[in-house]
């Protein structure tokens, strides 16, 4: 919004939704149902709007300003329908899934939003009254259901005086925010001496944002890519070139990075207001998530008191993080986690998981819906790990087991049910005799016209049950259907239907989405700018393939600010990890060669495996030679406290040599900052290609037919992207020193070697005889 016109702007259906809302946070009354209703809703609306004759006019637009103290406020909308007569009536049109006999009155915010309407269409006519009718349809068997209200002029007006009162302190408050906030921003300074590929990384971020593109950035360990993105970013929010900041992770450990930026920018002075959003299960008070008023006293009376936490926490704070968030949710006794979602809409930047942006069920739709313009930058960080998320939020699997079992359930609970249920499982039953192991389907329209009928019936059951464990049944498998369908929905050339037998024998059917380009657009189109950074890249058209549409994103590859001299990288010639030749003399000889690594100088060191399966094995043979040595192993699913008591361990200045043998691709080969003496030394043992399974030949087959190589594709890139993030613990600030070793004959191929980063030139060969003496030259 620019600041010399100082008007603001807000939907009707936003307006009346954020001040009239009220009462419980309740998930039993389907909620999650209420928004496919409205998914499902434009079609039904669409007919309706058709069969209403010639007086009627559909989809009318409607606008007014309200003048403020000191500003103006732009109401805007479109009524349903405007039915011509005597009065004039405005038709507010809503899909349910409920048998609308039960409907005894409007719903109040439903109302609200057609009062809106019938208000700004009298007052612009010069009418004394106006007709208000509520039109409520059932989406399965069309059946309607209307309430008809006539409002005088004069009665409309008081209404809207008081709700457009109750929102002018949001107005005011964003107006004046607004200001405050770019005045800080133009005065505020890089707030260090730029190191060597900084300025270019944070010229090229203005530069892509000012041109509305993407741009892909190399930014190797220790540039400060965080900070160098988050500070030309905010630089252009002052700017007006955009409204608001989404600063994307793929885990947990990498926000604190991004809240550490802009605390360093508050200290310079800046005021930006930023939000972290948690994980529902992580930030809800209650042991299950279970979001009811019987269950949980911060459901209970959400509403009535939600917009006082969110108004006070904007007046006191500026860096809204999870405690913050926890502490004013108990003070005022609401749900954190939607008290986070709530303050997200007032905050100038936001930190969060992907899935907040990009995935089709989990994504703020307040952010991404119809009419929203090119408002924000996305600054999408670890951007390598997009491609695999962006896999999994766009495919959707359903197994033929979960029907079976349900349809058990249901034989004497509910007829209708069970016989859909039956529909549903019978063809699975056809597809499950016709695979083998794994079968690639051209279709599978004929499951989901029979997973929509199933769908009807489970909203149905779930709207009169009362039987709360056989609802949380129903309701579960009515997720996994609904986003099967959604997906569905999304079918292209970018997919891959298949059906395959799990190892436990569990038979399923999945749309698999092979290229998440096409749909991470859906969303990434609302960016004014979109930059994608990590320290591994590599290649970069990998990336640029499977994450943009677009033939000009920019790239750039941040030249690293640390000598060359302070590491050193070493290819193992006479060792692999290849399945072939596995045994327990090459176990011995990996083993051999981590402990001759080691033993030259004491410290701590981390070495990676390809599987729990390669490091076991190499443990054991280990622990026959290794002296004097503490070892510490990842074990398969760790909790968050174990992880930090396992780093804890990898302390400075030890006496003694300590080991972490991990995992690649795992909790330790990503995100964690172990500097100066904290470690010394990352010894990676294979090449990380991920396991051959059906999935991944999928993937294969898929860029072979495209003109790709499909092994680079499917195992190659991945594969050495978990080498290149492991190696990368090493050499975190510009006072670290530390060896590399990769231990595998493969790296000795060109394909392999043409993927090492630019700050590994100068790697040397060595062998199991050569190797203690080389790492006693880079110590001396």
């Amino acid at each position: 919004m620019e600041e010399n016109i100082k008007i603001v702007r807000v939907s009707v259906r936003n307006l009346v939704e954020f001040i009239l809302r009220e009462g419980d946070i309740d998930n039993r009354k389907a909620g999650g149902l209420d928004k496919d209703a409205m998914l499902r809703g434009g079609r039904i609306h669409r007919k309706i709007q058709r069969q209403m004759g010639a007086g009627y006019r559909a989809e009318v637009s409607l606008k007014y300003t309200v003048p403020c103290d000191g500003f103006e406020l732009q109401i805007e909308g479109r009524a349903d329908g405007i039915i011509a007569g005597t009065p004039v009536v405005i038709d507010e049109i809503k899909g349910v899934l409920k048998d609308v006999s039960s409907i005894e009155t409007p719903t109040g915010v439903h109302l609200a939003q057609a009062k809106c309407y019938a208000y700004i269409y009298a007052k612009q006519h010069q009418m004394d009254s106006i007709g208000v009718q509520m039109t409520y349809c059932n989406l399965d068997t069309e059946e309607i259901r209307r309430f008809q209200t006539v409002f005088s002029l004069e009665e409309l007006n008081d209404w809207f005086e008081n709700l457009v009162r109750s929102y002018e302190k949001w107005a005011r408050f964003e107006i004046e925010w607004k200001k405050q906030r770019n005045a800080t921003i133009k005065q505020l300074e890089f707030p260090y001496e730029y190191r060597e590929g900084q300025r270019d990384i944070a010229v090229a971020v203005y530069r892509t944002i000012l041109h509305e593109k993407k741009m892909f950035v190399q930014a190797p360990t220790g540039v400060g890519k965080t900070i160098s993105t988050v500070f030309p970013s905010v630089k252009a929010i002052g700017e007006g070139l955009a409204e608001k900041l989404f600063y994307l992770t793929a885990k947990t450990i990498t926000r604190t990075v991004a809240e550490q930026a802009f605390r360093i920018l508050r200290e310079n002075q800046l005021k930006m207001k930023v939000v972290t959003l948690t994980a529902k299960e992580k930030i809800c008070f209650c042991e299950e998530t279970t979001c009811n008023p019987d269950m949980c006293p911060y459901a209970k009376g959400h509403f009535d008191r939600v917009n006082d936490a969110v108004y006070q926490l904007l007046m006191d704070v500026d860096e809204i993080n999870r405690k913050t968030i926890e502490e004013q949710a108990k003070k005022f006794r609401v749900c954190p986690f939607e008290l986070s979602l709530d303050v997200s809409t007032w905050v100038d930047g936001i930190i969060c998981d992907y899935n907040y942006a990009f995935d089709p069920t989990a994504h703020l739709k307040r952010f991404f819906s119809e009419g929203a313009g090119k408002e924000y930058i996305f600054l999408v960080d670890e951007a390598h790990n997009l491609v695999e998320r962006g896999r999994e939020m766009y495919s959707a699997q359903l197994y033929k087991e979960d029907f079976l079992e349900l349809k058990k359930t249901m034989k004497l609970k509910d007829s209708a049910l069970y016989k859909k249920l039956g529909d549903v499982n019978r063809l699975f039953l056809g597809l499950k005799r016709e695979c083998e192991r794994c079968e690639v389907l051209n279709s599978v329209s004929h499951i989901v016209i029979k997973l929509l009928n199933l769908m009807s019936e489970m909203e149905r059951y779930l709207e009169e049950a009362s039987d709360e464990y056989l609802k949380e049944q129903v309701l579960n498998l009515y997720f996994e259907v609904r986003s099967f369908i959604n997906i569905h929905e999304l079918l292209d050339d970018d997919y891959i239907i298949y059906s395959e037998f799990e190892p436990d024998g569990r038979f399923k059917i999945k749309l698999f989405c092979v290229n998440p380009a096409r749909n991470l657009q859906e969303y990434l189109k609302y960016g004014a700018g979109t930059i994608f950074f990590s320290a591994t890249l590599l290649p970069v058209h990998y990336y640029k393939k499977l994450l943009s549409m677009e033939t000009d994103d920019y790239a750039i590859y941040a030249k690293s600010p640390f000598s060359r001299n302070n590491k050193l990288v070493l290819l193992g010639r006479d060792v692999s990890t290849k399945y072939t030749l596995r045994s327990v003399e090459m176990y011995e000889k990996i083993a051999s060669y981590i402990w001759k690594a080691i033993s030259v100088k004491s410290g701590n060191y981390l070495v990676f495996f390809p599987s729990y399966r390669l490091m076991e094995d190499v443990y054991s043979c280990f622990e026959k030679i290794g002296k004097n040595v503490e070892v510490l192993l990842q074990k398969q699913g760790m909790n968050e406290e174990e992880r930090e008591q396992f780093l804890s361990r990898f302390e400075k200045n030890r006496k003694e040599t300590l080991i972490g043998f991990c995992v690649m691709g795992g909790i330790f080969s990503e995100g964690i900052d172990l500097t100066e003496d904290r470690l010394i030394g990352a010894l990676i043992i294979g090449t990380g290609l991920p396991q051959v399974c059906n999935e991944r030949e999928l993937v294969k087959q898929y860029f072979d037919k495209n003109g790709e190589s499909g092994f680079d594709y499917s195992y190659l890139y991945p594969g050495m992207n978990k080498v290149l993030q492991s190696a990368g613990r090493v050499i975190r600030t510009e006072n670290d020193r530390g060896i590399i070793l990769l231990l595998d004959e493969r790296f000795m191929l060109r394909q392999y070697r043409e993927l090492f980063p630019r700050e590994w030139e100068g790697y040397q060969y060595c062998t199991a005889e050569t190797l203690e003496n080389q790492i006693l030259q880079f110590w001396k």
